[in-house]
């Protein structure tokens, strides 16, 4: 079975991200694919709160097509931040004055003015077709901690094929009523967590359940009961059905982490500033 890593929200730390795929030998110095057959997903926030969003998703989408070269792959999923930063650029000429608030909530959640006005059409095209959900080696891998995607499909390609509609209508009232979605989190730490796990992996397939969103100090600090001093980790929990990946990079200087995971679990985790170890 080729490898599988996976990078949690990324919000703009660009140069943390290139030190991160450095070290655990996905890139080189020049940012160029040297992981092979790998899979690597992002689970999605690409932009936003930190400075160079647009770099992340240029360098994502470099490696989308290097990787395919040689027998690689690069999934990139939709966050809630890409679709607040779509919205405020998809509505902004229907309402100029913003009175539907989209582009205000996109500025009151970290948004970045320098990534529209670097943003090129190709741009706008990739993050307007990112798939929500996916699965690879018997891991189902979502943005969120949320029973939301339930509500947009029985399936993955229904689910994503839902998202995609919504993104290509201008509906405010379907865009709104998707963002508002995204506020729910910790579905599967609070009541009954295990529980939804299972469903949601009963709906769309895979043992385990790989998210972001949540940064782990939240989900430890909120839900857990756990230490957050050194959250540099991935966190497995309801019953290690799921694992936490935001590691908060953007938030804290010495954050960020990527992980390899295989169908039992973490296999390897790659901290910053620290390098890898085995987890």
């Amino acid at each position: 079975m080729r490898p599988l890593w996976v990078v949690g929200d990324i919000h703009g730390a660009y140069d943390k991200l290139r030190a991160l795929l450095l070290r655990a030998g996905l890139i080189d110095f020049d940012g160029s694919w040297t992981a092979g057959d790998t899979h690597l997903v992002f689970l999605g926030d690409y932009v936003d709160r930190g400075p160079n969003g647009l770099e992340v998703i240029r360098l994502i989408r470099s490696l989308e097509v290097q990787a395919t070269e040689v027998g690689g792959q690069v999934t990139a999923l939709l966050g809630n931040h890409e679709v607040m930063f779509l919205a405020s650029l998809v509505f902004r000429h229907v309402d100029p004055h913003d009175r539907m608030g989209f582009r205000e909530y996109w500025l009151e959640n970290g948004g970045q003015p320098r990534d529209v006005d670097l943003l090129e059409p190709s741009d706008l095209g990739w993050l307007s077709n990112r798939p929500a959900i996916t699965v690879s080696h018997g891991w189902l891998m979502v943005h969120a901690d949320s029973l939301m995607y339930l509500r947009l499909g029985d399936s993955v390609k229904d689910v994503n094929a839902e998202v995609a509609r919504i993104l290509a209508n201008p509906d405010p009232d379907e865009w709104g009523l998707f963002l508002n979605w995204f506020t729910e989190r910790m579905a599967f730490a609070l009541g009954e967590g295990e529980a939804k796990a299972r469903r949601a992996l009963s709906v769309f397939g895979g043992d385990r359940i790989v998210h972001g969103h949540t940064p782990v100090y939240v989900l430890l600090d909120e839900a857990l009961h756990g230490p957050t001093v050194g959250a540099g980790a991935p966190i497995p929990y309801a019953g290690r059905l799921c694992v936490a990946m935001d590691s908060g990079m953007a938030y804290r200087e010495d954050a960020g982490f990527i992980a390899r995971l295989n169908p039992q679990g973490i296999a390897e985790v790659v901290a910053f500033p620290s390098g890898s170890s085995l987890y």
